[in-house]
C-alpha cells in the first residue's frame, strides 16, 4: 500500500473510534482481572458476576463497534459475535448453578467462536483502518485458549475464577496493542 493511501485511510473518524474502542476494551479487561483476582478470589458471589459480566461485556462492546461500523447488517462477523457471546452470557448463568468445569467448557467454547469471529472481523478491516495484527494474533490466540479451557474443563483440579483470568489478561494486551498501533498510525501520518 502506497504511503498517501495509508495516510487517507487512517485519518477516518473510524480510526479515531477503533482506537477509542481498543483503549476502553483493553481498560476493561484489565480491571476484570484485577477484580477476578481479588474480590472474585475471595468471594463466590463476585466470582459468578464477574463470570456473567465477562461475555455480557464481549456482546455490549461488540455490538456497538459494529453500529459504529455500518451497522450489524454489514457487519455479520460482529453480528454473529454479539449472538455467540450473548449465548455464552447465558450458558455461564445457567452453568454456574452445575460446576466451575462446566463454566470453563463454555468459557473454552466460547473463546473458540468468538476468536474465529474476532480473527474474521480484523482480516476484513486490514484494507480500511490498517494496524490490525494485534487483532488477527488475538483471535487466533483465543481460539487456541478456547481449546486449552477445554481442556483444563476436562482436569481434575478443581477450576476457578482464576484460570480465566489469564485468558482476559491476553485479550487486554492486544487490544491496548491494537490501540497504541493505531496511535502510532496517527502519529506518522502527522
Amino acid at each position: 500500500m502506497n504511503p498517501t493511501a495509508f495516510q487517507s485511510l487512517t485519518s477516518t473518524p473510524q480510526n479515531h473510534w477503533l482506537k477509542r474502542y481498543y483503549f476502553a476494551r483493553a481498560a476493561f479487561s484489565v480491571a476484570w482481572v484485577a477484580a477476578a483476582f481479588t474480590i472474585g478470589k475471595q468471594s463466590s458471589m463476585a466470582a459468578a458476576l464477574l463470570l456473567v459480566i465477562y461475555p455480557a461485556w464481549d456482546a455490549v462492546a461488540t455490538l456497538a463497534d459494529a453500529q459504529r461500523s455500518g451497522g450489524l447488517r454489514n457487519n455479520p462477523t460482529q453480528k454473529t459475535n454479539v449472538a455467540v457471546s450473548a449465548l455464552a452470557t447465558v450458558a455461564v448463568a445457567i452453568t454456574l448453578g452445575w460446576s466451575m468445569y462446566a463454566v470453563l467448557g463454555v468459557f473454552g467454547a466460547w473463546a473458540i467462536f468468538s476468536g474465529a469471529l474476532q480473527l474474521a472481523t480484523a482480516a476484513h478491516r486490514w484494507k480500511s483502518y490498517g494496524a490490525q495484527w494485534p487483532m488477527i494474533l488475538s483471535g487466533a490466540q483465543s481460539m487456541l485458549a478456547g481449546g486449552f479451557l477445554i481442556y483444563q474443563a476436562d482436569g481434575t483440579k478443581s477450576p476457578s475464577i482464576a484460570d480465566v483470568a489469564p485468558y482476559a489478561a491476553f485479550g487486554a494486551f492486544y487490544f491496548l496493542i491494537s490501540a497504541i498501533s493505531l496511535a502510532i498510525s496517527d502519529a506518522r501520518r502527522k
